[in-house]
């Protein structure tokens, strides 16, 4: 009988044994245990690494008195992260983890890490410990990805800012000009006024053009007018009239000077365009009046029984501003060649002080050294009071990374216009200060914020709206990658147009995309030009199966 008893109690606890070796065997089984990863190959987005893990446990795996914990980690060069823990339990335990059956379960979970540099060489693995009681034992880790592509790091955050125009012209239009008059309902010119001042004045500088190898008279008119006093049809035909005799007089004006110009002869009829500007500028009490009288009739004759009605003002334009308007003007229409670039840049090393302002902001565009651009600027503030230099001066130090210096300069600038908005942005974007710039862009509203704005969205993980928004972008690598991170590859590639070892890094992805391995080759050599691409391809997992 006590043998029997003994026995019993050895085969209870050899049960118990094999009860309690089971969470053992969840770890010799652990191969039995699948995972998968969406996405597959880890991606960094926004500065995060974002995935969902899948792990199946089989049927019979899970002990149901065990309590499993589970650590995701990503191991990459110089170190490795780890997130905090997840729990998992068997039916029978008594706690809060969520719980898997014996009979298996596929549970999905988040994981979530910040990127540090080195993780574009890294992978993600799970480590489980279970335990049971008071003993505890370590799962073989399991790899889960690989990682992580940083594509979209190699956008260019430099920012656009765009120089003010100059407003340098290289060909002026210019005019010279002199008159004759007439007196009342009279087309004849009078010798007296051939020898007028206003005739004069008008042969010394035809001299003057034609003794001038940057000047050219293109053409010249002849424009003939009547006072606004009288009927229409009357003025209409003593304008034509006058026109006549003007082209007869102007002839004689321009004997000494010949002109190889065309000349345009025009008869204008009442001149209400030169008597509206006569009355503005003259010191007549009523004006404003008369002014509005013009603006309020645009039919002749009830202009001039209007202004005929102010009798005492009426006598008023007759003696002072009608008799102006019975006249010819002769008009020389002339081109000024201004210097051309050649002679900006030596110039500004032998004569600098005989440019203007648009001179010296064009002559800024000219040099390639930064702080001689910031001279010329400084030069055009100094001596013009130049808005647009101190702008400038700003610009070209954004352009150069000299983000400290921009500031400072913005710091000068009076307008707090759609310009000025924009490149406070690029500061806060060359400074990482992303929400910043995102309401400078917003409050520019100018092409050049949109396009920064697009730089801000690749780098907020919003790659749909940065392709939108970097369609017409003067950065073609801004524009290709942002449709390299939405996938279409066609596209990216027709949209780089420049030659530099960053276009054929990006070409080298489309390529690698497309499976294209000589492809692949040939512009990764192009663009290991650049040693910071060339480091950077050595770890890129965009070019992992092509290493191998």
């Amino acid at each position: 009988m006590n043998k029997g008893i003994k026995s019993l109690a050895a085969i209870v606890l050899g049960l118990a044994a094999v009860a309690c070796s089971s969470p053992e065997k969840m770890a010799e089984q652990a191969e039995n245990v699948t995972v998968k990863c969406n996405p597959a190959v880890l991606e960094v987005v926004a500065g995060k690494i974002n995935a969902e893990v899948s792990v199946t446990y089989p049927d019979k795996y899970f002990h149901p008195k065990a309590i499993l914990e589970v650590t995701p980690v990503i191991v990459y060069e110089g170190g490795e992260a780890k997130m905090a823990p997840y729990y998992f339990q068997g039916e029978k335990v008594k706690d809060n983890y969520e719980t898997v059956p014996s009979t298996g379960a596929t549970v999905t979970k988040k994981v979530s890490f910040n990127y540090v540099p080195g993780m574009e060489k890294c992978y993600l693995e799970l480590r489980g410990v279970v335990k049971y009681g008071k003993k505890s034992t370590n799962i073989p880790s399991k790899k889960v990805a690989d990682g992580a592509n940083t594509t979209y790091m190699l956008v260019d955050k430099s920012g656009r800012v765009d120089l003010k125009a100059d407003g340098y012209q290289e060909i002026i239009k210019q005019t010279a000009e002199g008159q004759i008059l007439y007196t009342i309902n009279s087309s004849n010119v009078r010798g007296s006024e051939l020898k007028s001042k206003s005739v004069k004045d008008f042969q010394a500088a035809l001299a003057e053009i034609q003794e001038n190898s940057r000047k050219n008279i293109t053409s010249t008119d002849v424009v003939a007018y009547a006072s606004p006093d009288g009927g229409q049809k009357l003025n209409d035909k003593l304008s034509d009239s006058r026109s006549k005799s003007a082209e007869k007089a102007f002839a004689k004006v321009t004997k000494k000077n010949a002109l190889d110009a065309p000349v345009n002869v025009q008869s204008i009829g009442q001149d209400w365009e030169g008597f509206k500007e006569l009355v503005a500028e003259s010191d007549i009490e009523d004006k404003d009046l008369i002014i509005r009288v013009l603006s309020m009739y645009s039919d002749p004759a009830v202009r001039e029984k209007e202004i005929k009605n102010m009798s005492a003002v009426y006598k008023t334009l007759a003696k002072e501003v009608l008799p102006a308007l019975r006249r010819a003007r002769f008009i020389a229409n002339v081109e000024f060649t201004n210097y051309t670039s050649e002679e900006l840049l030596s110039l500004i090393e032998d004569n600098i002080d005989i440019l203007d302002e648009t001179a010296l902001l064009r002559a800024a565009t000219l040099v390639s050294k930064l702080e001689d651009k910031v001279s010329l600027y400084n030069k055009a503030v100094e001596k013009f009071g130049s808005k647009t230099a101190q702008y400038n001066i700003a610009a070209v130090y954004l352009k150069a990374g000299e983000t400290a210096k921009a500031k400072k300069a913005l710091g000068k600038v009076s307008e707090k216009d759609a310009d000025y908005n924009n490149a406070m942005g690029v500061v806060a974007l060359q400074e990482g200060k992303y929400d910043e710039a995102a309401k400078y862009f917003a409050a520019s509203g100018s092409e050049a914020a949109k396009e920064n704005q697009g730089v801000l969205d690749i780098l907020n993980g919003k790659y749909a709206d940065a392709a939108a928004k970097l369609a017409d972008a003067e950065c073609c690598t801004n524009k290709a990658l942002a449709l390299i991170l939405t996938n279409n590859l066609n596209a990216a590639s027709s949209a780089l147009k420049c030659n530099c070892p960053k276009a054929a890094y990006l070409k080298a992805i489309i390529a690698a995309r497309q499976g294209k391995a000589d492809a692949v080759k040939t512009n990764l050599e192009t663009a290991k030009k650049d040693k910071a691409l060339a480091e950077r391809a050595a770890k890129d997992i965009e070019f992992a199966q092509f290493s191998k």
